[in-house]
């Protein structure tokens, strides 16, 4: 991915149509970044909104099957990150403001070092260091595609793509510049790289019992 951009990129430095296309760009992100406003102002607690490329995306009710993923999820890892007092997780509504866009993730994690920056009032937030996606009809191209793109971008340096359809966990880690592949799996066990001692079984993930037992183990692990 990286090589195709510095490619691209060298083509663009190239051209004598360079100062042509920096102007266009330029009016393009100044359009944007009023957009960006907009929706800032109109956007209200109810909503469950991100800006992405200059486009306001609403996002459905979704299905219980994913809510009932998220969720076990969010129990584990928010477990461990207090246990540990490892950052803060935020869920869902938490607004990602990253160079162009904004997101809300199902999952994040920060590390104490942002974490300690946050604010009671606080409505915007940097790029996590660990991002959980849980796939949805409406949302499996954005989490695959420029989600994943901003994510590394912006030096995310873990992301989980779960499929609650085919119960299967991808778990991408940051190499440079681009994501590298670490776990695609419907089983077994998975260990994060960004939070530091958290192990789960995949299973717990789509299971309750595999989820209550894993939340035990968590907690009877702790110091």
């Amino acid at each position: 991915m990286t090589t195709a951009v510095e490619e691209a990129l060298e083509q663009l430095l190239a051209s004598p149509r360079l100062q042509l296309y920096a102007q266009k760009i330029g009016d393009i992100l100044a359009r944007e970044a009023q957009q960006r406003q907009d929706f800032y102002a109109q956007l209200n607690d109810g909503d469950k909104a991100e800006f992405i490329n200059g486009e306001v995306i609403y996002h459905s009710p979704v299905k219980l099957r994913h809510n009932r993923v998220a969720k076990r999820i969010l129990t584990l890892l928010d477990a461990h990150v207090q246990q540990h007092e490892l950052g803060y997780v935020g869920f869902e509504k938490i607004l990602i403001s990253l160079t162009r866009n904004d997101y809300e993730p199902d999952i994040c994690f920060f590390d104490n070092t942002k974490a300690s920056h946050f604010t009671p009032d606080q409505m915007h937030f940097p790029s996590p260091d660990f991002v959980v996606e849980v796939l949805s009809d409406s949302t499996a191209e954005r989490d695959r595609g420029i989600k994943y793109d901003d994510y590394a971008a912006h030096a995310v340096s873990e992301y989980w793509i779960v499929d609650p359809d085919s119960e299967t966990v991808e778990q991408y880690r940051l190499i440079g510049q681009d994501y590298e592949l670490v776990v695609k799996a419907q089983n077994g066990t998975i260990q994060s790289v960004a939070v530091s001692g958290f192990t789960i079984p995949i299973r717990a993930v789509f299971d309750d019992r595999e989820h209550r037992q894993a939340l035990r183990d968590l907690f009877l692990g702790s110091p």
